[in-house]
């Protein structure tokens, strides 16, 4: 009788695979704050989208210096909580050493990878969303002098630029003006200098600028808008923060990868390894809504589309800045 008991649980468990668990999920912003407008605004409306369908709440903790890493992700460890979700690749010596201490807790971290079992590592091709704005972004300009203005000065942000030139110079620019905030990480909320960083690249011509800066961003948005120039968001879709002044918004769908990672974990799927989310996967796009329909022309949007389309077919191939350390646009 035990072994025929045995033998239907094991069938049981071969029948229903994944199991809806019970899950204390917990957030971890990366510096610049909660509310930026852009990356870890984006993290958090994934988790309020979670919560809102599942019903079930999680915590969260905005670091305010890199000290405060460690040991905020240790105290969510020993309190149990999992899945635990790092935005930024800031996190990566932190989890590093964590994970290893909680095999049990399932973990993951968006713009970096861990190869630890128990950590979802998830990546982006911010190059081929970059791309496509700056295709965008050649056919809006007039002057056709673009610009790009990154946050800290990294591998990850030099991605977003060097896509950006590569969308720009093959749909008619003939100039990208680029520069970074900075080199520490003060440069992902420093607005002031955004605007000021933007307000040179116009005086050089520049009649769309391009974003990849965190909350600085926010300050380059708003220079160009007041200089009767267009701006392009990042991350979350800027265009509503100065509407009918903001081209478009490259749309990294990291409130996707929070989302998908808390849910996963709920419904017993959650997976370790690393996933990189393109074009194809959804990952990266470009932002259409009523603050921009009238910036973006039929001809416009159907050359992004088409370009999307090719990217994805490995027809336009779209350079990475990391890989070799060089943009060869």
């Amino acid at each position: 009788m035990k072994r025929i008991v045995l033998g239907l649980l094991a069938a049981t468990a071969l029948a229903f695979p994944a199991m809806a668990e019970d899950i204390k999920p917990a957030l971890l912003y990366d510096l610049g704050g909660k509310f930026d407008k852009s990356f870890n605004e984006a993290a958090y409306n994934g988790a309020e989208k979670f919560k809102k369908e599942s019903g079930v709440s999680y915590v969260e903790f905005e670091v305010s210096n890199a000290s405060q890493r460690e040991q905020a992700l240790r105290r969510f460890a020993e309190d149990g909580r999992s899945p635990i979700v790092m935005a930024g690749f800031s996190w990566v010596d932190s989890l590093t050493k964590v994970a290893k201490e909680y095999p049990e807790l399932k973990f993951a971290i968006i713009d970096d990878q861990v190869d630890l079992p128990n950590v979802r590592s998830l990546k982006f091709k911010e190059q081929e969303g970059s791309y496509i704005v700056g295709l965008l972004g050649a056919m809006a300009s007039k002057t056709k002098k673009v610009g790009f203005i990154g946050g800290m000065d990294i591998p990850l942000i030099r991605k977003f630029g060097c896509g950006y030139v590569g969308g720009a110079k093959a749909n008619g620019a003939t100039d990208v003006i680029y520069n970074m905030t900075g080199d520490t990480p003060a440069a992902w909320n420093d607005p002031a200098k955004g605007g000021e960083i933007a307000k040179t690249q116009i005086d050089q011509g520049a009649d769309v600028i391009y974003a990849a800066a965190g909350g600085t961003g926010v300050g380059v948005l708003q220079a160009a808008a007041d200089a009767g120039k267009l701006g392009i968001g990042v991350d979350s879709n800027q265009n509503g923060l100065q509407p009918g002044k903001v081209l478009t918004s490259m749309l990294k769908r990291v409130d996707v990868a929070v989302y998908s990672a808390f849910m996963d974990a709920k419904d017993g799927k959650f997976t370790g390894g690393i996933n990189n989310l393109g074009l194809k996967e959804g990952g990266v796009d470009y932002a259409m809504d009523d603050n921009n329909k009238d910036l973006i022309t039929a001809e416009m949007k159907a050359a992004a589309d088409k370009a999307k389309e090719e990217i994805i077919a490995g027809k336009i191939e779209v350079h990475d800045y990391s890989s070799d350390n060089k943009c060869p646009y």
